[in-house]
């Protein structure tokens, strides 16, 4: 069996996450038993929601156990074999884990998918056509509940999750209009995905300023956001949004090394009427083949252009999720491991 390189947890963070959390580890993959699949990893995905399972404290899952491996999605190929709905040399999905090898039961539901690695590049599976692709399409048909003619934003538009984000929604006919960090993410926002405007939050010392910079992006105010961010971004878009306006809430990035984010209106949301949901998108497995299906297309046809920052090899996944956190990255952040 290959010898398997692992980052595990060593020790949890007081505050922003450092390289000397994780540590680097190398065992022999174990054989198989009837059942099991080995996957060789050609991507890791590197995602936020990581930083909060780094925590012992009360989250919507488990804590990351230490020194287990790290957890994470991969996609990669079929090595070994012992389950007869796979065989060697296919493409699949998992969530293998910061490793370059990983043993799956392949019996459980959803342990090991298939993908198609004709018709999209095999890295789009952690991106635009996976997981934070879904979350773009749950946030946007079930919570903000977009329709043609509308106003919809979202912060951190250029990342995995706000790109998928905006192609669906001007596939919607809605007016899209993103926040992100500098003028170069602003300008692939505008120019590569689409959207109708993009507002640079850098660019702006506090949210009334910023609030200012969306009204006129957005004249006719806001009906629909899809919130990554939180704090000062949060408040802006609250100033700006219509009565019975929705948001969605997927992340809070500006608070996930334990800052406060304190809301500056809350009482907007009673005068607005406004409805503010968070969810996690893995409760909501059953939207996830029709999401799927018309995120592959979108990609496919063109219509939406991911991009990605890849870091390579196993020992580069640290310092790559740590400046994920930091805003380093642009669109998806990805290790190539082969």
């Amino acid at each position: 069996m290959p010898i398997n390189q692992i980052i595990v947890l060593d020790n949890r963070p007081d505050a922003e996450p450092t390289p000397a959390n994780f540590k680097l580890v190398t065992a022999e993959t174990p054989a198989l038993v009837e059942g099991q699949v080995l996957v060789k990893h050609h991507y890791l995905s590197l995602d936020p929601y990581m930083r909060g399972r780094m925590n012992a404290g009360k989250n919507y899952a488990q804590p990351q156990p230490l020194n287990e491996v790290m957890i994470g999605g991969t996609v990669g190929e079929v090595v070994e074999s012992k389950h007869p709905k796979f065989s060697v040399g296919q493409t699949v999905q998992c969530m293998g884990g910061w490793q370059e090898y990983s043993v799956i039961n392949a019996g459980l539901p959803g342990a090991l998918k298939h993908v198609n690695a004709e018709k999209v590049a095999i890295s789009h599976y952690l991106g635009a056509v996976g997981m934070p692709g879904v979350t773009a399409w749950y946030g946007l048909n079930k919570i903000i509940q977009a329709k043609a003619g509308k106003t919809v934003t979202v912060s951190a538009a250029s990342g995995a999750v706000g790109s998928a984000y905006g192609a669906l929604a001007k596939a919607r006919g809605c007016r899209v209009v993103g926040i992100a960090g500098g003028q170069a993410k602003c300008d692939y926002v505008v120019h590569e995905l689409g959207f109708d405007a993009c507002v640079d939050y850098k660019e702006h010392k506090d949210y009334h300023s910023l609030s200012k910079a969306l009204k006129e992006a957005c004249p006719d105010g806001i009906d629909g956001h899809f919130e990554n961010v939180g704090g000062m971004v949060l408040d802006a878009v609250m100033l700006r949004a219509n009565d019975f306006a929705r948001i969605a809430v997927c992340g809070m990035i500006a608070g996930y090394n334990g800052e406060p984010l304190p809301m500056t209106h809350p009482t907007l949301i009673l005068k607005s009427r406004m409805a503010i949901e968070g969810f996690i998108v893995s409760e909501h497995m059953e939207v996830w083949p029709e999401a799927l299906a018309e995120l592959s297309d979108l990609v496919a046809s063109g219509q939406l252009k991911p991009r990605e920052t890849i870091a390579h090899g196993l020992a580069a996944a640290p310092e790559a999720f740590i400046g994920l956190l930091k805003g380093q990255n642009f669109g998806k952040q990805l290790v190539k491991l082969v």
